[in-house]
C-alpha cells in the first residue's frame, strides 16, 4: 500500500468521524481518496498551481499502485496544457497570467481493438478567486464533491477492471484539469489524443456524485448519445438507484469535448446543493456509501457493454438550445434541485437575503405555479425568471408536503 494511503487510512480510523465498527475496506479506500485529494494541503486544486500539481501527483501514484501504465506524453502519466489565466473575464487580456496545467492518464491494455474512456475532473477553485458563490474573506475551495469525488470513484473502478474479466475493450483513466475554467483540459485531449479518437468506444464522466440523497435520485446525462444507452440502462438494478436521464450531450462539464467529437458520452451527478463552489464543500460531508453505490451502477453498464463492439454514436438537440429562454431579469434566491424528477421546481436551497427568504419560502417546497405560468420542470421556473422585471411583485404557489401554500414575491 502507497504510504500516503496507509498514513490517511491510518487517519480515518482513528477519526470521530469515521469510526465505525467495521468500515467495508472499498468505501474506506474511497474516503481516502476524497479526503486527500479535498485536505487544505491540495489548497483548493486551482489549475496551473502547487495545489494541482500535488493532487496530480496523488492520483499519478494511485495509478502505478493499481498497476495501470502511463498514458500521458513521453512516457510520463501527465499530458500537459497551455493556457492563459485571467480569473475576470471582464479584464484586460494583456494582463492574462501564462500558465501551464496537466491531465493525468493511465492505460489498461487489454488487447482490445476498442478503448472506453473514464474520467472526471480533479481540478476547482483554489481560493475561490473565480467561479466562487463565497462572499466572505478569501477561502480554501477544497471541492470534495467537485469532483474529489468523481476522482475516487475513477480510482474504484480502475481499480475493479484491472482485476475484471471485462477484456472486450482496453481503458483509459482521464484526471482532467481547467474543467473549471472552460473544459480546457478536455478540450486539450481531444485535440492531442493520446489514444486515437476513431479507437475509442464511449466515455464514462464523473462530475459531483459525492452527494448522492436520501432517495437515491442520480442524474445521467448524454442518454441519447447512443442507441444503446436506454436498453441498458433499463436493466439495471443497483443498490435503489432512480435514475432522471437527459438525452443531450452537451453539458457543462468534459462529457461535451468528447461529445463533440462524435464519441457516445454518460455523465453521471448527484445534485446540486448549498455548498456548491463554496468552502462549505468539504469531505465529512460527502456520501461515501453513494459514491460506492454510484460506482456499482457504472461497473454494470460497462459490464453490459462489454460484448456490444463498437457502440454507435447519435447527435443529440442541445438542451441549452431545446429549452432556449431569454436572460434572466429577476433572481428568486433559491438553489435548484437538479435530480427532483416530480412535476414542478423542488428548492433545495435558500439564499439569504433574497426574495426566496423575504417571502418565507422553505427547502423543500415543490414551486408549481409563478402568477399565472404554471411551472411542470426546472425549464418553466427559468422562464419565469425571464419573463418577470426587477419590482414586480407575483404570486408564488408552492406544494410543502400535502397542502399548496401561496406566497407573495417581490423581485
Amino acid at each position: 500500500m502507497h504510504k500516503l494511503k496507509q498514513f490517511l487510512l491510518l487517519a480515518l480510523l482513528v477519526s470521530p468521524l469515521f469510526c465505525t465498527a467495521q468500515i467495508d475496506a472499498t468505501i474506506q479506500d474511497l474516503q481516502v481518496d476524497v479526503v486527500y485529494l479535498a485536505s487544505d494541503l491540495m489548497e483548493g486544486r486551482e489549475t496551473g498551481t502547487r495545489g494541482e500539481a500535488l493532487a496530480a501527483q496523488y492520483i499519478a501514484s494511485r495509478f502505478e499502485e493499481i498497476g495501470l501504465q502511463p498514458k500521458g506524453i513521453d512516457g510520463t502519466w501527465y499530458q500537459p496544457f497551455n493556457f492563459k489565466y485571467m480569473p475576470n473575464p471582464h479584464g484586460d487580456p494583456k494582463d492574462a497570467e501564462a500558465r501551464v496545467g496537466k491531465n493525468v492518464l493511465a492505460f489498461l491494455d487489454n488487447g482490445a481493438k476498442h478503448t472506453v474512456v473514464i474520467g472526471g475532473h480533479y481540478d476547482h477553485l483554489g481560493m475561490g478567486e473565480f467561479g466562487s458563490r463565497h462572499t466572505g474573506e478569501p477561502a480554501i475551495h477544497n471541492g470534495a464533491d467537485d469532483n474529489a469525488s468523481g476522482i475516487a470513484a475513477m480510482l474504484y473502478l480502475a481499480e475493479y477492471l484491472k482485476n475484471s474479466d471485462w477484456k472486450n475493450n482496453n481503458y483509459l483513466f482521464i484526471a482532467f484539469s481547467g474543467e473549471e475554467l472552460g473544459l480546457y483540459g478536455s478540450m486539450n485531449f481531444v485535440d492531442a489524443p493520446t489514444v486515437p479518437l476513431a479507437e475509442m468506444n464511449y466515455l464514462i464522466n464523473m462530475d459531483m456524485i459525492g452527494r448522492l440523497n436520501e432517495e437515491k435520485v442520480l442524474a445521467i446525462n448524454g442518454t441519447g448519445t447512443s442507441p444503446s444507452w436506454k436498453p441498458i440502462l433499463e436493466k439495471i438494478d443497483v443498490a435503489g438507484i432512480k435514475i432522471k436521464t437527459h438525452d443531450s450531450g452537451i453539458g457543462p462539464s468534459d462529457h461535451t469535448s468528447f461529445y463533440n467529437e462524435g464519441i457516445p458520452v454518460l455523465h453521471f451527478f448527484s445534485g446540486q446543493h448549498m455548498d456548491y463552489h463554496k468552502p462549505e464543500d468539504d469531505s465529512r460531508l460527502v456520501n461515501y456509501q453513494g459514491i460506492y453505490d454510484i460506482s456499482k451502477f457504472i461497473l454494470a453498464i460497462i459490464e453490459d457493454a462489454n460484448d456490444n463492439g463498437k457502440l454507435a454514436y447519435a447527435k443529440t438537440k442541445d438542451d441549452s438550445e431545446e429549452k432556449k429562454v431569454s436572460k434572466f431579469k429577476v433572481t428568486l434566491g433559491v438553489m435548484p434541485d437538479y435530480v427532483y424528477d416530480g412535476t414542478g421546481m423542488r428548492i433545495d436551497g435558500i439564499i439569504e437575503e433574497r426574495p426566496a427568504q423575504k417571502a418565507k419560502l422553505e427547502k423543500g417546497d415543490i414551486i408549481i405555479k409563478m402568477g399565472d405560468l404554471e411551472v411542470k420542470d426546472i425549464y418553466d421556473y427559468m422562464k419565469g425568471l425571464s419573463i418577470f422585471e426587477p419590482g414586480d411583485e407575483v404570486i408564488v404557489t408552492v406544494k410543502r408536503g400535502k397542502k399548496e401554500v401561496k406566497r407573495k414575491v417581490k423581485f
